[in-house]
């Protein structure tokens, strides 16, 4: 049975006349009658009864002509969805983030994919990037901005180094800086209470690691918060914490002390899967952020942020 059979079907249950319906499907009239012979045959009934001037449904036209106009207005519907797509009115891209960016420089990004693409759903995950990595893995994302080097000993990702960013210090506005003027030294923490994100978080076994590789154990005041709470849980003035300097920014309540050298310094890149083809809709948005990057100014990107994609890559994927 094919969908041409079916439409010519439809022309002579609609004029119930076959030069009419093969005029209209602008096709010669033998050739629909024998287009009709031949689904006739093949669903072993005829369809319609042919009398001179009198073209009427059988039995089995009857139930035939409900479900062949479900299935072209399927059909048309399918047609007319891949062509929105196509071009770029509606589809989706599933995005991971971490809370940092999520906080920081996604935010901007993302408001400029919107004006581009209003039509393109953006739906957006949150966490470490070693959760991000497993949702990569398995399917549940698109990209994925996580941090470098990947923990996964799977080689089927792709990664595009994008950022690179410092980690400072936060501490709260209200009370005293934990350092004299300057950089602090990670040994400056030894004695400090401090505010620990959750295991999951980079930055977290990053600022252990250092701890440790400079001879002590921090001593942790709260432990096992998200972004948002480790932030809040410093203001609070529980402790300070190591933290993006991105995530400083639009929070009057905190101040960032730059580490001195060597300083903690992390890759952001972007991830995806390199055995699955990008959607369109997630090639546009690699390249709307590539764009965006490209644009900002030293001034925007501070002193702890640097744009360390190919210039290739910031002009196109």
């Amino acid at each position: 049975m094919q969908l041409q059979q079916l439409a010519y079907f439809l022309a002579v249950a609609e004029t119930r006349h076959f030069t009419r319906a093969a005029e209209l499907s602008r096709v010669a009239q033998p050739s629909l009658s024998k287009q009709i012979k031949a689904l006739e045959e093949e669903l072993g009934a005829p369809l319609f009864v042919r009398a001179r001037g009198n073209i009427t449904l059988t039995p089995a036209g009857e139930i035939l002509l409900p479900l062949a106009q479900r299935i072209l207005a399927d059909v048309e519907t399918a047609r007319r969805e891949i062509q929105e797509l196509a071009g770029m009115r509606r589809g989706w891209v599933r995005l991971g983030a971490t809370p940092s960016l999520c906080a920081g420089l996604l935010a901007d990004a993302l408001v400029r994919f919107h004006e581009r693409y209003p039509g393109i759903e953006l739906h957006v995950e949150e966490g470490g990037s070693r959760d991000l990595i497993r949702a990569l893995g398995g399917g549940e994302l698109d990209l994925a901005l996580i941090i470098l080097p990947l923990h996964s000993s799977d080689p089927a990702f792709v990664t595009v180094p994008i950022l690179r960013e410092s980690l400072v210090v936060a501490s709260p506005i209200s009370q005293p800086s934990p350092t004299n003027g300057g950089a602090m030294r990670i040994t400056d923490l030894r004695d400090q209470p401090l505010v620990m994100f959750r295991r999951g978080y980079d930055v977290r076994e990053t600022t252990l690691s250092a701890c440790r590789a400079a001879g002590f154990e921090p001593r942790l005041a709260v432990e096992g918060g998200e972004m948002d709470a480790v932030l809040r849980f410093v203001e609070a003035g529980l402790g300070l914490a190591v933290v993006p300097s991105m995530v400083l920014r639009n929070r009057p309540g905190l101040r960032g002390t730059p580490l001195a050298e060597p300083r903690l310094l992390r890759t952001i890149a972007l991830a995806h899967r390199k055995d699955v083809a990008l959607s369109r809709t997630a090639r546009a948005f690699w390249r709307v952020l590539m764009s965006y990057l490209g644009t900002l100014t030293k001034a925007e990107l501070g002193e702890d942020l640097e744009v360390i994609a190919p210039t290739e890559k910031l002009k196109r994927i």
